[in-house]
Order: C-alpha cells, then sequence, then structure tokens
C-alpha cells in the first residue's frame, strides 16, 4: 500500500509535533529540546528553517499559537499548542513510517552500484577504510549505549540502538565481501580484474548486458563508457 501523501514531509515537523504533544511551547524552546535529546542524531535538523517548520505546521492547521511568553528583556515569543488535527497527524504518520518500510536510496548503495568502474584493488582499499570508520562508529555508539542504560530506560535510546546495529550489520556484510575479493570467490571478480588491466570488457559481461538491457551489477556498461571516454576518440 503505498504511503500517504502528506501536507508536510520533513521529519523535523514530525519531531515538533511530537515535541508540542509534550506540552505548549516556543520555537527557541523545541530547539533546545532537540539538542537536549540528541534528536540530530537521528533526525537531519537544520535549527535556522524551524520556525519555517512551525510557520507551515500552523499554516495547516495542525498547530496555534497559544500566547504570547516574555522574559526579561527578551523579546516577545510566540508559544505553540498542537491542535487536534496535528495530533491525528502526528500519530497517522509516526505509524506509518514505523509499520511500512520505505525504499531509501543511500549514498553507498549508490556507489555500490557502480563500484565496478573502480580497480579492483582500489575498490578494495575504499572498503578497507569504510569498514574500519564503521568499526569505530560501531564501537563508539555502544559505549555510549553503555553510559545511557545507567540513567535512561531503553525505550528512550531505541533509535542509537539500531543505528548501532546498522553499523554492525553493514560491517559484518563488508568483512565478508572483502574476504571473498581476497580468495577470489566472488563471482565476477576475475572479469573485473581483466577489463581493468586489458581496457576491455569481458565478453561474458557483454552477453550478459545483451540479455538483460537493463544492465547488471557493478554497471559494467557505465564502466565502459567511462574507459572508453578516458581513451578519448
Amino acid at each position: 500500500m503505498p504511503a500517504k501523501r502528506r501536507k508536510l514531509s520533513n521529519p523535523l515537523a514530525l519531531a515538533v509535533l511530537a515535541l508540542l504533544a509534550e506540552r505548549s511551547m516556543h520555537p527557541y524552546e523545541i530547539a533546545q529540546l532537540l539538542r537536549q535529546r540528541g534528536k540530530e542524531e537521528s533526525i537531519k535538523i537544520n535549527f535556522g528553517s524551524l520556525y519555517t517548520v512551525v510557520q507551515n505546521l500552523e499554516k495547516h492547521g495542525f498547530v496555534t499559537a497559544a500566547g504570547v511568553q516574555k522574559q526579561g528583556n527578551r523579546p516577545e515569543r510566540t508559544v505553540y499548542a498542537i491542535t487536534d488535527a496535528g495530533r491525528t497527524e502526528m500519530h497517522d504518520w509516526l505509524t506509518e513510517i514505523v509499520a511500512a518500510p520505505r525504499r531509501e536510496f543511500t549514498h553507498f548503495e549508490a556507489a555500490l552500484s557502480l563500484i565496478g568502474v573502480l580497480p579492483p584493488d582500489e575498490a578494495v582499499e575504499a572498503l578497507q577504510t569504510r569498514l574500519a570508520r564503521q568499526e569505530v562508529l560501531a564501537a563508539g555508539l555502544r559505549g555510549a549505549l553503555a553510559k545511557l542504560y545507567e540513567t535512561l530506560p531503553r525505550v528512550f535510546v531505541v533509535e542509537t540502538e539500531y543505528q548501532a546495529h546498522m553499523l554492525e550489520a553493514e560491517a559484518a556484510w563488508l568483512r565478508g565481501l572483502l574476504a571473498e575479493l581476497a580468495d577470489g570467490s566472488l563471482s565476477g571478480v576475475a572479469e573485473w580484474h581483466a577489463w581493468h588491466e586489458t581496457g576491455e570488457m569481458p565478453a561474458e559481461w557483454r552477453d550478459l548486458e545483451e540479455e538483460l538491457p537493463g544492465g547488471a551489477g557493478g554497471t559494467p556498461g557505465a564502466a565502459q563508457e567511462t574507459q572508453d571516454a578516458r581513451k578519448g576518440p
């Protein structure tokens, strides 16, 4: 079932609704809470655009101005409250994201689909570098989680657990891929080496592209075009 087309799609808007579901507050307080709770580790947040997000939520009837707050010599700040429509939107939107997997196109996946352009040795070096960095990040998150568990219930850190598991899962996959590249058991690796050594696409890959017009993994066709461009006319 396709995802519902929503008036707002920015996850920051969902975070604002979630905070306002706790209590009414002004945008500056919302920004402070997002920082305090480390939400920028899970949500792409542009704090400079937070006021625009709040204005858009108000425009669509999801939040409403609930008063003005003044402290000392500071300028007056508008306090916002979530509306009934906002609560419904927040509930439906959050439930949909949790329940329905969405196809997400990451930069790394895009690079993997084009990795055949790189000579195998360079690809291995880049993958090894990524693996080392992923392992450091995963270890750092596990250390942070150990500290967080001392003071917070797990329900408050499940997103950090998820991040750690995803890093560890990718690291495990990278180790397996690198092992297959090292012992030559990865299907197609011999042709990959031969192509970069000779500058000619292996006949097996050319035949495969003829059978599958959409192309095959590693985009040998795109890689061949790159080689041809390097050679010039």
